[in-house]
């Protein structure tokens, strides 16, 4: 069944992934949470799961995330689970959809993984056609999403963020940027992680994704594991910080999917992240006012802009100040000590 939901739009603040503990307490309680994201592959059918998602549809802007795909596969999409996912899309109408830049198909068989690609013109042909195929199917922009990586291919002859960039020259497609993938991509392979975000085109990434991980010793090696198990670590909420000072805001989701905590804690994550975010541009805001009160400004501007001092916002002028002091424990100091090795 199709229906006709009110647009929402999905709004540049922090929402949370839907995972099926939290369904009956966001159905009574409808706490406040900028939107939610939901796994496509789980919404395929019918069931009490579908019927809430409808009802809560009404109440939060929807992002729609598929995980089978398999946009790198040689062989093309597989028309039957891409008509699945455009009967998904008609029957929620989310105002976000994304899939991951990785194969998980090999003769038929669906792979419990997603795997990455060569990044190199035969791939790119390969995934630009599935990508177009994809957003013809389903009349709307997609959102490709960075993977999490553990090896690489030695005979790429490009990187992943130059990959992604080119993709959106050839198909129009978004970006979804997950900074935790940055991160444990760029420590395990050993590349800069900021440089990697700043590769990709800005105006292209249209959703971000916020996650724990975990650290494993091999060896006299650390490898980080894209687990989405805790907590935003600092050194991932420090990347964030980082392209929203680049990027400015945009729709953040807070990811957990193993050991899920009760839902006040993804809402406080998802707080966070909208506090970090208002407190990068006002302060963004109020350098630039700065800058502009040291020039010799005409006397009718001088009223408007006393009158807009007289309008500030404490609150976050508060976090602003706290995110400074020794008490705050959001945000990490910069990355250094050879934590990541440059490209």
């Amino acid at each position: 069944m199709t229906r006709a939901f009110q647009s929402l739009a999905i709004p540049a603040t922090a929402g949370i992934g839907l995972r099926s503990p939290h369904i009956k307490e966001m159905l009574s309680r409808r706490p406040s949470a900028g939107w939610l994201e939901v796994h496509a592959e789980n919404y395929m059918g019918d069931g009490a799961g579908v019927d809430a998602l409808e009802k809560l549809r009404e109440t939060y802007p929807l992002s729609v995330h598929g995980v089978g795909l398999s946009l790198g596969s040689a062989r093309g999409v597989d028309q039957s689970h891409l008509q699945r996912l455009r009967k998904v899309c008609e029957r929620f109408q989310p105002d976000l959809v994304s899939e991951h830049l990785a194969w998980s198909v090999a003769d038929g068989a669906y792979l419990n993984d997603l795997l990455p690609l060569r990044y190199d013109e035969e791939a790119l042909t390969i995934v630009a056609r599935n990508v177009e195929t994809v957003q013809d199917t389903l009349k709307r922009r997609v959102l490709i999403e960075n993977l999490s990586a553990y090896i690489a291919f030695a005979d790429s002859s490009m990187n992943e963020a130059e990959f992604l960039a080119e993709l959106v020259e050839r198909t129009g497609c978004g970006l979804l940027l997950d900074v935790n993938n940055v991160q444990v991509s760029a420590h395990n392979l050993q590349y800069d992680a900021q440089a990697f975000i700043d590769t990709l085109p800005a105006d292209s990434i249209g959703e971000i994704h916020l996650a724990g991980h975990a650290t494993n010793q091999v060896g006299a090696d650390i490898v980080l594991i894209d687990d989405h198990g805790s907590r935003v670590p600092p050194v991932v909420w420090t990347l964030y910080r980082h392209a929203i000072s680049r990027l400015g805001p945009r729709p953040t989701l807070i990811e957990w999917d193993t050991d899920v905590p009760v839902l006040d804690v993804l809402l406080g994550e998802a707080m966070w992240a909208d506090m970090l975010s208002a407190s990068i541009m006002f302060n963004r805001k109020q350098a630039a006012r700065q800058t502009a009160a040291a020039k010799p400004w005409p006397k009718s501007t001088l009223v408007s802009f006393e009158s807009e001092e007289r309008r500030g916002m404490p609150v976050l002028a508060a976090f602003a100040a706290a995110k400074a002091g020794p008490a705050m424990p959001l945000v990490s100091p910069p990355m250094e000590g050879g934590y990541h090795a440059a490209a």
